[in-house]
């Protein structure tokens, strides 16, 4: 098995047991990122918007550290606490992604890790 796991040195450190990514095949698994400031080990905002940016800035950083971008990105599933904040958070996604937009899940959920509003998960591809 050619499984390589991978921990990010810029962005924001894991907070449980488990890798940043995990890389296998010439597809990258990237674990949900939710709005940490890696220079703090903090929530970065209390607002859905500033939460938003912060979660799509930890994840190009650690895209550029795999010596990807965010255009290799195949698929995003979007966690929220709450669905109202759908619309915001699609308008700062659209900033990040695109024209080719990968493919995406959006689901609402009751809780997110250190109180966190969204968290976002991704698989790329290493090509």
């Amino acid at each position: 098995m050619d499984k390589r796991c991978f921990l990010t040195q810029r962005g924001p450190k894991a907070i449980g047991p488990y890798s940043t990514a995990v890389i296998h095949g010439g597809v990258c698994y990237l674990s949900g990122m939710i709005p940490v400031d890696p220079a703090t080990g903090k929530l970065a905002a209390a607002d859905v918007e500033g939460q938003a940016r912060q979660v799509f800035e930890n994840m190009k950083t650690v895209m550029e550290e795999l010596g990807l971008s965010l255009a290799h990105i195949l698929k995003t599933t979007v966690f929220l606490t709450d669905l109202a904040n759908f619309g915001a958070v699609n308008g700062i996604y659209g900033t990040y992604f695109g024209p080719d937009y990968p493919a995406r899940s959006c689901v609402e959920v009751s809780a997110l890790p250190m109180g966190a509003l969204v968290e976002v998960e991704a698989v790329a591809s290493m090509e």
